[in-house]
């Protein structure tokens, strides 16, 4: 399959170097990780591991992982991206 698509995540440089480091040591790459977590995605329909359905324990754990500095940014991204997406022209 032609990798005809780029993704640009933002993540602390730290948390970076030791999951680039982890997959390295696993013989593989942090971005060969981040396409199997894509396509793994797609095969569950869903995130490719188990989640909590209490919403606020579920928020609790990924917040965790979430940059606060970019929430402002991000938050609504996907929905402006998808009106622009698919705004009719007439």
């Amino acid at each position: 399959m032609a990798k005809e698509a780029t993704l640009q995540v933002r993540m602390d440089a730290d948390l970076k170097e030791k999951a680039e480091a982890l997959y390295r040591d696993m013989g593989t790459s942090f971005a060969e990780a981040v396409r199997i977590f894509a396509k793994q995605s797609v095969q569950e329909n869903g995130m490719p591991f188990a989640m909590t359905a209490n919403r606020k324990n579920t928020y609790r754990r990924l917040s965790g992982y979430a940059n606060t500095k970019l929430a402002a940014e991000e938050d609504g991204a996907y929905e402006r991206a998808m009106v622009g997406k698919h705004e009719k022209t007439d």
